[in-house]
């Protein structure tokens, strides 16, 4: 049987928000299913709250809403902090993607975490309403 997990995307007002949002849709009240990209990936690979036989769907509601929390400005935000800790050989490469969601460009955190929850590699299915 397959189990369902709402995502209700008024919820998410930002990335730290998101993180809550799915690990409350998972594990309940409190419940964890990552707190960044990598995580979430390996969140989804068993073990964290989803059946085993990975017979599972993340229905993100409102995902439109959702998609305007964690679009450009959000995305800068979550750069900046990563740049602050990233090791000097990869601080050019992040800057560059710093600026370009300053100017508005390039991936989102929306657009990663949609492509990391629709990763055919990875068990479960997204639907997005």
């Amino acid at each position: 049987m397959t189990v369902t997990y709402v995502i209700d995307g008024s919820r998410v007002t930002g990335l730290e928000r998101f993180w809550e949002v799915i690990g409350e849709a998972v594990n309940g009240p409190g419940g964890y299913f990552g707190r960044n990209l990598d995580a979430l990936a390996d969140c989804l690979g068993g073990g964290m709250g989803t059946p085993d036989d990975g017979d599972f769907v993340f229905e993100w509601r409102d995902h439109t809403l959702s998609a305007r929390a964690l679009g450009h400005e959000e995305t800068a935000r979550h750069l900046r902090r990563r740049l602050e800790r990233v090791h000097p050989t990869n601080r050019p490469a992040m800057q560059e993607r710093l600026d370009e969601a300053l100017a508005g460009r390039g991936p989102t955190l929306f657009d990663l975490i949609v492509e990391i929850l629709a990763d055919g590699a990875t068990p479960g299915t997204l639907r997005l309403s």
